[in-house]
C-alpha cells in the first residue's frame, strides 16, 4: 500500500496517539518519530525509509535506527541500528552526512540534528552549584 494511503487510514485513531483537551495537533508516541508530532512527515510507521535517534545504554552518544527500503515487509530485518560515540562534533556531521550524501530523507535532516543534539545534552552533567559563604561577625 502506499504511505498517504496508509496514513489515511490511522491518521485518526492508532494505539500511538496521544490526544489531550485543548491541543489541536495531536502528540504521537510511535518509534522513529523525531519530533513526537502526528504528522504525515514525520511518521514512522507509513513511510518505506524513516530515522529515529535513541539514547544508548551506556549514555554515551546516541543511536540511528533507520529502515531499510528494501526489507519494507520483513519489519524485523528492516531496522538498522547505527551508535556513534566519536564526540558530539564528529558524531552529528556523520550523522548530517548519513541523511544528506546518501539522499535518505534529507527533508528530515534538521529535526534529526536537534533531536540528537538533545540527547548528547541531556547525557552532561549538570554544573555544580555554587554555595554561598556568608562571613562571621566579631
Amino acid at each position: 500500500m502506499s504511505s498517504h494511503l496508509n496514513w489515511m487510514i490511522i491518521r485518526n485513531n492508532n494505539a500511538f496517539l496521544l490526544k489531550k483537551r485543548n491541543i489541536n495537533k495531536p502528540f504521537s508516541t510511535e518509534s522513529n518519530n523525531l519530533t513526537n508530532l502526528s504528522s504525515y512527515r514525520y511518521s514512522g510507521l507509513i513511510h518505506r525509509k524513516s530515522v529515529g535517534i535513541v539514547d544508548t545504554s551506556d549514555k554515551k552518544g546516541f543511536t540511528i535506527v533507520y529502515k531499510k527500503a528494501k526489507a519494507m515487509n520483513k519489519p524485523a530485518k528492516a531496522t538498522v541500528r547505527c551508535t556513534m560515540k566519536a564526540g558530539a562534533r564528529r558524531s552529528l556531521y556523520k550523522l548530517k552526512r548519513l541523511l544528506t550524501k546518501n539522499k535518505y530523507r534529507i527533508d528530515l535532516t534538521k529535526a534529526a540534528l536537534r533531536r540528537a543534539s538533545a540527547v548528547l545534552r541531556s547525557q552532561k552533567p549538570l554544573p555544580a552549584k555554587k554555595t554561598r559563604t556568608t562571613k562571621k561577625a566579631d
